[in-house]
């Protein structure tokens, strides 16, 4: 019974705020769901980009590029129910802005002809070399999550979060992580599936 006092005590230390998906708050132009957006996608894009062979500062205008795209066509985007359908969506629009920013140098450098031009040519990334299915390392999809984790941290209690952490984050056996807080293994189970929860609602379609 002291261990569900505890598990009480902790929902009632949690913020219990509740928002819609960052994606549905983006939908209506809302400016912080807006700058979260670009929080959580920017390093990945980036990464994108790296993959690609793209240079620091093409990268920053592709960045540009892709999420004033995304602001044109956010509200026409269709989910498909499976994972990482926003992500698959993402890539595409980054791959064209790839594409389309290699051909476009390629052509300037043509123009200009010589020497310099044709090391140009070769120095951007061939366009038929950009993968159809987006280039994301293991590394990368997990700073994704934590990136998202971050944005909702505030809204739990520093004992709960903690529990997260090690039953999800750590990996540790929920046994073993009742035993280290000294609360229930129910009181775990629950806090566990509260954060996730909360991180999907967050996350929304956008994993």
């Amino acid at each position: 019974m002291a261990r569900d006092r505890d598990l009480e005590k902790m929902m009632e230390a949690d913020s219990g705020m509740t928002r819609e998906s960052l994606l549905s708050r983006a939908r209506r132009q809302d400016s912080l769901a807006w700058a979260e957006l670009v929080d959580l996608y920017g390093p990945l894009i980036a990464h994108w980009c790296g993959r690609c062979g793209l240079d620091s500062h093409a990268t920053s205008d592709v960045i540009q590029e892709v999420f004033s795209a995304v602001s044109r066509s956010l509200a026409t985007f269709q989910p498909q129910r499976r994972e990482g359908s926003f992500r698959a969506w993402l890539w595409t629009i980054t791959s064209n802005k790839i594409r389309d920013r290699a051909r476009q140098t390629a052509r300037n450098a043509a123009g200009e002809g010589g020497s310099t031009a044709m090391h140009r040519i070769h120095a951007v990334a061939d366009p038929i070399s950009v993968p159809d299915s987006e280039p994301s390392e293991e590394g990368a999809i997990n700073e994704l999550l934590a990136r998202g984790m971050g944005q909702i941290r505030e809204e739990f209690a520093e004992r709960s979060w903690e529990i997260f952490q090690r039953a999800v984050v750590d990996g540790v056996t929920t046994a073993k992580v009742a035993e280290e807080f000294g609360v229930s293994a129910a009181a775990v189970r629950q806090t566990r599936s509260r954060i996730l929860r909360r991180l999907r609602e967050h996350l929304g379609d956008l994993m």
